[in-house]
């Protein structure tokens, strides 16, 4: 750490130490995350922890305050590590709630935050004080309630849909779930009726809904590392699977895609159709021209129509 002054130095490892007593591991308490949690609380070098704060901070101000406060400079290409590999982390730990302000936000959404909890917050304030030791046993005797509490909450924000057939379905909040949630509720009933869901790729859950053993009789065989679709609906009386991507959060059926997709599932007896649903034409013009031939596109605000790229049939397969 020799980039670091020596009261960074020994900031970090204050923070390193609190990691470490709330129950962190290894990666969890090295220096980045010592130096993550120090920007969440807003605390500079050589800062008392009765100082802490609890903002809400994206993660490009996360690591700008690490740069400006630390002089530690982390390339843009590790901001994926950072959500990954220490902000999932905490918020699996309640350490750490995720958009507060609103918690159907967008993934993609430029405004996606993570804020130190209210409970979390008193204790670090209480570091380097003679209440920490019993704040900290309070808090880690209470956090399964927290956690619980928590979780209450983030299932009071999931997202209802109803399933073709009528059945109740709940998708987690943000990312593109609401999209999902038209996908299924306004273009299946449209184009696909009496269809059958046989996965949804959820935002916060990948395999929401895997319907396996139908996807095995057609002779499909997911690798579970394999990018699914963010849809796919099986239409027996035509033979058809519709494997569908919500391009609010990522890109539409590009030719790149198509042929992933087309890799994923070849092994299928029944025609793939491919569709790119976007939530709205705005979107929709931002691609329009990166869109697959032989394949179809959807717009969630004019749900009664279909735009066709091309090929020789409206909706339907292709050898």
């Amino acid at each position: 750490m020799s980039d670091l002054t020596v009261a960074g130095h020994d900031q970090v490892e204050n923070a390193r130490i609190v990691l470490e007593t709330l129950g962190m591991d290894a990666e969890r308490s090295n220096e980045r995350s010592g130096l993550v949690l120090l920007a969440l609380a807003g605390l500079k070098p050589g800062e008392r922890w009765d100082h802490a704060v609890n903002p809400m901070l994206g993660t490009r101000a996360i690591m700008d305050f690490i740069r400006d406060e630390y002089g530690k400079e982390y390339a843009p290409n590790t901001r994926e590590i950072v959500r990954r590999f220490t902000l999932h982390q905490f918020v699996e730990a309640q350490l750490v709630v995720q958009n507060p302000d609103q918690p159907t936000r967008p993934v993609n959404s430029p405004k996606w935050n993570y804020q130190i909890t209210s409970e979390a917050l008193e204790v670090l304030r209480a570091y380097d004080t003679d209440a920490w030791t019993h704040t900290v046993d309070q808090y880690l005797e209470e956090l399964p309630g927290l956690k619980a509490r928590y979780a209450a909450v983030r299932e009071m924000d999931r997202i209802p849909l109803t399933l073709p057939d009528g059945s109740d379905f709940t998708l987690s909040p943000g990312g593109q779930n609401i999209l999902l949630k038209a996908m299924v509720e306004d273009f299946c009933p449209r184009f696909t009726p009496g269809g059958q869901v046989l996965y949804i790729g959820d935002a916060g859950e990948k395999w929401a809904l895997f319907e396996h053993e139908v996807l095995s009789s057609l002779e499909v065989e997911v690798d579970e590392h394999g990018k699914m679709p963010d849809l796919v609906v099986y239409l027996a009386d035509r033979n058809w699977l519709v494997l569908m991507e919500a391009a609010s959060s990522h890109g539409p059926v590009d030719s790149t895609r198509q042929t992933e997709l087309a890799s994923l599932f070849f092994q299928s007896t029944a025609g793939l159709v491919y569709v790119s649903c976007f939530p709205d034409r705005a979107e929709f013009r931002k691609y329009v021209d990166k869109i697959a031939w032989e394949s179809e596109v959807w717009c969630a605000d004019h749900p009664t129509h279909m735009i066709h790229y091309n090929g020789e049939r409206f909706l339907g397969p292709y050898t």
